[in-house]
């Protein structure tokens, strides 16, 4: 999600040599301040970064090491902006969260992604239909919170905010939730009459913190509003929503020190599970080219069960990989997001991301036809892929409506992923692994940039 912001910064680390003059760093800064205006980067932040990049760099001796390190602490002192990280949770349950945003902005479909984050960390969450402004708005909450599989509280008796939110307050007293999602009303633009709403609705929620939910399409406008809302309403921490669209990107780098208010999350896909921390060193590291390791490892501990791991594992080095193991391990990739954003956090891989912009593990023809021809399969059949004589194969074929030509192919593509896992399951599975991501251009490969 970073792709423009990433190329901006490896491209002048290239212009950058071990040894190097002043000239060399003039280049690379020129180079630095260009992209960076073009990727809608706040000038007064881009001039700010590119003098302290400037002075760190010649303080300890111009080189490629030295002008690494001054980019990526000028890059975290610009990200680091004091306040809460991610997701506070209250010292006595429920936290109470208001969810705040102009009309269009994402701020419905960010709760929905909220939620889906917090019930993946198996919190019990409420949301709370209060934006009676917009007609579809409590319909679009209906239909998420059935997606999602997450509670709704609404109340059709009313038309005022207020009672929703003292309503749904008794029915989390009455109950036992971890987390309230209040949506609230937005509209097209500030005025008195939203402001006069969201301070009643705050009032009666008494929220733990506030989120505002900045469109990252809006670019600069973005900075804003959200500083309106600042001003206006007070807010703890803003969501930017939208990033994987055609933002240019440079809104998440200087939102937080122009606004001096925490960036929480980073929306950066159309799914539910599309939402990111945006925690400062990690994003450093991924808009410098060397992935985000830690944040993948937590994302696979959302979507992955241990136990089943294990399991699957043994199975693994014993060869016995089958297809019921194939459709549960698509079913737990689609928990983790989008396979450009996973794709984003390996390190040197960033560039493959961009391949993978209209690949979704949901919606993908390839994947679809794999999961069409295993339906079709008999339970024998999907328990031991041996069976899958030509008899059988032609039968699956009529079954799901494609060629035995397709189905021989899908079913080689199987064994020789079964293969695959046999290897990097074993002693030097690690060893195999690296291997492997070097020669595509991961770290130590031909794509991945000095450290």
């Amino acid at each position: 999600m970073f792709d423009t912001l990433t190329s901006s910064f490896t491209d002048a680390i290239r212009k950058i040599r071990t040894f190097d003059d002043e000239k060399a760093l003039t280049k690379a800064l020129n180079e630095l301040k260009k992209s960076l205006l073009k990727a809608d980067v706040n000038h007064k932040v881009v001039k700010e970064l590119i003098a302290d990049v400037q002075a760190e760099t010649k303080k300890n001796g111009i080189g490629k090491d030295q002008f690494l390190d001054a980019l990526r602490a000028t890059l975290y002192k610009l990200l680091e902006i004091g306040g809460n990280k991610g997701f506070i949770f209250a010292p006595n349950p429920p936290t109470v969260i208001l969810m705040t945003g102009l009309q269009g902005s994402g701020k419905t479909t960010t709760t929905g992604k909220l939620a889906t984050y917090l019930k993946n960390k198996q919190k019990k969450v409420l949301i709370v239909a209060a934006d009676l402004q917009r007609l579809a708005a409590v319909e679009q909450l209906r239909q998420i919170t059935t997606q999602i599989e997450v509670e709704l509280y609404e109340d059709e008796a009313t038309k005022s905010p207020v009672e929703v939110v003292k309503g749904a307050l008794k029915k989390a007293n009455d109950g036992i939730y971890d987390v309230i999602l209040i949506d609230t009303a937005g509209r097209l633009a500030i005025d008195n009459e939203l402001m006069d709403e969201l301070e009643a609705v705050k009032k009666a929620a008494n929220p733990n913190e506030i989120f505002y939910v900045a469109d990252s399409m809006t670019g600069q406008d973005a900075v804003k509003t959200a500083s309106t809302f600042k001003e206006k309403i007070g807010i703890d921490g803003v969501i930017l929503s939208k990033y994987d669209g055609d933002s240019k990107g440079g809104v998440a780098l200087g939102l937080s020190s122009q606004v001096q208010i925490p960036l929480r999350f980073i929306g950066n896909g159309e799914k539910m599970e599309d939402l990111e921390v945006f925690i400062p060193d990690r994003i450093v590291n991924r808009l410098m080219g060397f992935g985000d390791i830690e944040g993948l490892a937590e994302k696979t501990v959302g979507a992955i069960d241990e136990k089943q791991a294990k399991k699957l594992t043994k199975k693994i080095q014993k060869g016995k990989f089958n297809f019921n193991d194939f459709l549960e391990q698509m079913e737990s990739m689609k928990k983790m997001g989008s396979m450009k954003s996973i794709m984003g956090m390996i390190p040197g891989m960033g560039n493959m991301s961009k391949a993978l912009k209209d690949f979704d593990m949901e919606n993908s023809s390839e994947l679809k036809n794999i999961k069409s021809m295993v339906s079709s399969m008999t339970l024998k059949e999907r328990e031991n892929p041996d069976l899958l004589n030509n008899s059988r194969k032609g039968r699956i074929a009529k079954g799901c409506g494609l060629e035995t030509v397709e189905i021989n192919r899908m079913i080689k593509q199987f064994k020789n992923a079964g293969k695959m896992a046999k290897k990097f399951s074993g002693k030097n599975g690690m060893k195999d692994l690296q291997s492997m991501m070097g020669q595509m251009g991961g770290p130590g490969g031909a794509g991945a940039i000095p450290r």
